[in-house]
C-alpha cells in the first residue's frame, strides 16, 4: 500500500500510508509492515495516541531512544500480536496478569511482567521488566505482526513534549527521523494505557490512565 503521500523536512523526505481504520484490509500496510521487517522506524496509530518503534532488537531500541530524545534508563514499552507473543516476551506469567488479560485486553492496560531474557536489556532499561499489553487498534495489531508479534510503543513525540492523537500535530522534526509514518486520521486521545505491576504482591498501580483504578482493583481483589 502506498497512501501516495510523503512528508518532506530538511533531512529529505518520509512515506506517509494513510489508511482507514474503520475500513482496515491488513494488506494495505504491505510496504510500512516491510519496513519493518527490514529494522526500520514507524509513526503508528494505537488506540489512543500515536506510537513510535519498531521491532525489538537492539539496533532498533538505540534507535528509537536517539530519535524520541529519550533517557536510557526510561523503559520503552511493547504492544503484542496475541497472547502468544506476550507469554514469548515475558519470563512469567503470574495470576493477577491472567485475571487482567482476560477482563481489558486487547485494551489500553499495560502490565508491567519479568522480561524475558532474550530481549535486550536496554528495552526495559536494565530493570529486568517490561510493560506490554494487546492493542485494540486493528492497525498497530497487523504491525505488531509484521515486527514478529512484538512492536516497541513509546508515544511518538520527543522527550518532553506532549503526545499527539492527530497525525498533523506530530512533530515534524520527529517524522524527518523515521522510516515512514502511518496516518489513521485523528485518534480518540485521552490518556495513555493504565500500567500496572503484576511483579508484586498485591499488584500495584503504576499509572493511572484509560483504564480507571477501581476497574482495576475489582479484579485483583476477585
Amino acid at each position: 500500500m502506498n497512501g501516495g503521500a510523503v512528508y518532506s523536512g530538511p533531512a529529505g523526505t518520509v512515506p506517509v500510508w494513510k489508511v482507514d481504520p474503520v475500513h482496515f484490509d491488513p494488506e494495505m500496510l504491505d510496504e510500512a509492515a516491510s519496513v519493518l521487517r527490514g529494522g526500520g522506524v514507524l509513526i503508528y496509530p494505537t488506540e489512543t495516541l500515536y506510537g513510535l518503534g519498531g521491532k525489538p532488537v537492539q539496533n532498533v531500541v538505540d534507535r528509537v531512544y536517539r530519535i524520541k530524545g529519550r533517557t536510557a534508563s526510561k523503559p520503552l514499552p511493547l504492544v503484542a500480536e496475541d497472547m502468544d507473543a506476550v507469554r514469548a516476551a515475558v519470563a512469567l506469567w503470574p495470576s493477577s496478569a491472567e485475571k487482567l488479560a482476560k477482563k481489558f485486553w486487547p485494551g489500553p492496560l499495560s502490565l508491567l511482567l519479568h522480561a524475558a531474557p532474550h530481549l535486550p536489556p536496554t528495552l526495559h532499561g536494565r530493570t529486568g521488566r517490561i510493560a506490554v499489553r494487546i492493542s485494540p487498534h486493528p492497525v498497530a495489531r497487523a504491525l505488531s505482526s509484521a515486527a514478529g508479534g512484538l512492536l516497541i510503543s513509546t508515544s511518538a513525540n520527543p522527550a518532553g513534549q506532549p503526545p499527539s492523537h492527530d497525525p498533523d500535530g506530530i512533530s515534524g522534526e520527529l517524522i524527518s527521523k523515521v522510516d515512514g509514518m502511518v496516518d489513521a486520521g485523528l485518534l480518540p486521545g485521552g490518556p495513555p494505557s493504565t500500567i500496572v505491576d503484576v511483579t508484586v504482591v498485591p499488584p500495584r498501580i503504576v499509572r493511572t490512565g484509560c483504564v480507571p483504578v477501581e476497574r482495576v482493583m475489582e479484579v485483583i481483589t476477585r
